[in-house]
């Protein structure tokens, strides 16, 4: 998988990846951005391959402002049932998409499963995780049967209150169509998130943060 900027491989080596090649244009700044963002990972960094520009841009497809960039292979983590699963229904944005599956690694989710036909290891979608695929299962869904509950969330179901089951699956669905008639189907409840009146809907990114939020909240409590 191509890993590009520097906190994408920050991420990716904190959680276990071999980042091989990592390559940077400037081996300094490279060292220098991990004493103070990431010193745990400063003795990797100092292993980076220095290359000129041309050739980062023959080996990465682009320039990147960090002038870090690297390959890893992707993961095969297990979905850990102890924890709600995030399913994207049919998401179309490749960044919301990634930031979505960034905070489900953040609240410790576990995993992120998607329907459609974007690949959730699409570059772009890992570049707005920030590398946080390799923090928690991501995937494809082969089935929308799941062992617990299937929680939907849309404006017009019944306001979400009380605990979510650990095991549960917590399905929201794209940025323009929302959830599709076959999650609605099989859906065990529709839950809504509190929303002011007049205020039409929150970004994809921010309704998964505050479903598992509200999990997180009440688990500890």
């Amino acid at each position: 998988m191509l890993l590009e900027g520097f906190h994408t491989v920050k991420h990716a080596l904190r959680f276990g990846a071999e980042v091989r090649p990592l390559l940077t244009t400037n081996l300094a700044d490279a060292v220098e951005l991990a004493e103070s963002h990431a010193p745990d990972l400063v003795e990797a960094f100092r292993q980076a391959t220095e290359v000129d520009r041309a050739t980062f841009v023959h080996k990465i497809g682009r320039t990147h402002p960090t002038g870090v960039a690297g390959f890893a292979d992707r993961p095969e983590l297990p979905f850990d049932r102890g924890a709600p699963i995030v399913l994207l229904d049919n998401p179309r944005n490749l960044g919301n998409f990634g930031a979505a599956i960034r905070v489900a690694a953040g609240l410790d989710a576990g995993g992120v499963i998607s329907t459609g036909d974007v690949d959730p290891w699409h570059p772009n979608v890992l570049r707005g995780s920030a590398g946080l695929h390799f923090a928690l299962p991501v995937g494809k869904a082969t089935s929308l049967d799941f062992e617990g509950e299937l929680i939907a969330f849309d404006a017009d179901g019944d306001l979400l209150k009380g605990p979510i089951p650990d095991n549960a699956v917590l399905a929201f669905g794209s940025e323009r169509h929302g959830l599709s008639d076959e999650v609605r189907a099989k859906a065990t409840r529709i839950v809504r998130l509190p929303m002011r009146d007049q205020v039409s809907s929150y970004n994809l990114t921010t309704s998964v943060a505050m479903g598992l939020y509200h999990w997180v909240i009440h688990r500890a409590s």
